[in-house]
């Protein structure tokens, strides 16, 4: 009996290798290779290839596609428009994140004529009963079984041939055509291709869920991402109510939209007023903290921004951030050092975004600057003022985009005074309708400071 031809495979990214490395040449990660059986070794087709013709582009027509709503606007938002018929979507986040609540929300919204399938390798029907019943799901169509093997499964779905697939989750899948363990590169990556062929051959939507690894990237080979139509990331923290829906790729809408969720015992409620819910409950008067202005995609939000400075009792003083880059706020502190006179190398400095939203975008800059400032001074900045501009190294305030959206958002607000760049005033000027708030444009961080503090 001939041996079975064998390889080693790292489970991080897919690289194959003859025999075992310690280290992964592609990603650099350690112990990460696992032995499988060779896929090549599997019976070549031995058929006729079918021959192929190419076509002109301007013979071919293009129908808009067609696209189901699911009744959740933020998700909508995020997926450009609504479902894509016969797409492929990746749904992935953090344990306990709302992932399977959010599914199952949209079996309730999406109002398909035909059947919908929700197959849980997870879960017991009976505990996604549960969930359903104090979610209140009653959609009849909507059907649930509780298998992993994507033979029974890829059959299932040709006998019921449903309008929309759920699939929870992809890494408890298998294919038993194959050696390996559910999870494992090979099984992950055949799986999610027999489900891409389902979907494109028969205008079937299929939705898949995904674990992601403790640095928050998604398990599994990055062909994983590179296979599906859509990859979405549902963010936030599991001890605070809100959860952040953000698309990182998108082949038929905008990767910059976010949606935003709060997790009630109800399930997952849509915000529609995000910057109302951010800034409830802010303190007044109280130093460290200040309202900056973010743009995600084509949505303003006001966010506040908490900063606490204090002496420090050790050699070298503590940085921490939370929901804001490490980085960006060493490098703010030492322009504060360096252009301000400010001595904060003998101070523990921490940064919190609050509502556990993650800020990314530099025309946040200003607003971190001056919580740092305001604590370290001690002197609180007020409840009418709302931060917005990108600051440079040295200590100049520079231009940001979309400055129409922010200033407006702030206005909506009843806020009564924003500090922007000087190069964003000409835009503001054109801008109509402007009243009850006072526009302060400032060039450097210095200007803001003598301002406020």
């Amino acid at each position: 009996m001939a041996k079975t031809k064998t390889i080693f495979v790292c489970q991080e990214c897919g690289y194959e290798s003859m025999g075992w490395l310690g280290k992964c040449p592609a990603c650099n990660q350690w112990n990460t290779f696992v032995e499988e059986a060779d896929e090549n070794s599997v019976k070549a087709n031995n058929g006729k290839i079918k021959d192929i013709e190419p076509i002109n582009i301007n013979d071919i027509s293009v129908d808009n596609e067609e696209r189901y709503s699911t009744n959740m606007k933020e998700l909508d938002r995020v997926l450009g428009g609504g479902i894509v018929n016969g797409s492929l979507i990746l749904v992935g986040g953090d344990p306990g994140i709302g992932k399977s609540t959010l599914l199952l929300q949209v079996c309730e919204g999406v109002k398909y004529n035909s059947k919908i399938l929700y197959i849980s390798g997870e879960e017991s029907i009976k505990q996604i009963k549960i969930r359903a019943d104090r979610l209140g799901i009653k959609n009849s169509n909507l059907l649930m079984v509780s298998e992993t093997n994507f033979r029974a499964i890829e059959r299932l779905i040709g006998k019921e041939k449903p309008a929309l697939v759920i699939i929870d989750s992809i890494q408890t899948m298998f294919n038993d055509e194959l050696t390996s363990a559910p999870g494992s590169v090979s099984q992950v990556r055949e799986v999610t291709s027999g489900l891409m062929s389902i979907a494109k051959g028969s205008g079937i939507t299929i939705i898949i869920v995904g674990h992601v690894t403790k640095e928050g990237s998604l398990a599994g080979p990055r062909v994983l991402e590179h296979m599906v139509d859509t990859v979405l990331y549902f963010e936030g923290e599991r001890h605070l109510s809100y959860r952040v829906l953000r698309a990182v790729k998108n082949r038929f809408g905008s990767t910059n939209e976010i949606g935003i969720f709060e997790m009630r015992d109800v399930g997952l409620v849509e915000v529609d007023n995000p910057s109302a819910a951010l800034i409830s409950g802010r303190p007044e008067n109280v130093p460290g903290s200040v309202v900056i202005s973010n743009v995600e995609g084509t949505r303003p939000m006001l966010i506040e921004v908490q900063a606490l400075v204090c002496p420090t009792n050790f050699g070298v003083p503590r940085r921490m951030a939370t929901g804001v880059d490490y980085n960006r706020i060493t490098l703010l502190m030492a322009v504060l050092e360096k252009r301000v006179g400010m001595q904060l190398h003998n101070h523990d400095a921490y940064v919190n975004i609050v509502g556990g939203i993650k800020v990314d975008e530099p025309a946040c800059d200003l607003g971190i600057i001056t919580a740092i400032a305001s604590s370290f001074r001690n002197m609180p900045v007020g409840n009418a003022a709302v931060m917005i501009g990108e600051v440079g190294l040295t200590g100049e305030v520079r231009a940001v985009s979309q400055i129409d959206k922010r200033v407006t958002e702030a206005m909506r607000m009843g806020f009564e005074s924003c500090i922007v760049p000087a190069g964003n005033m000409k835009l503001i000027k054109q801008m109509k309708d402007i009243q009850g708030i006072n526009i302060k444009a400032v060039e450097n961080v210095q200007q803001v400071l003598d301002i406020l503090l």
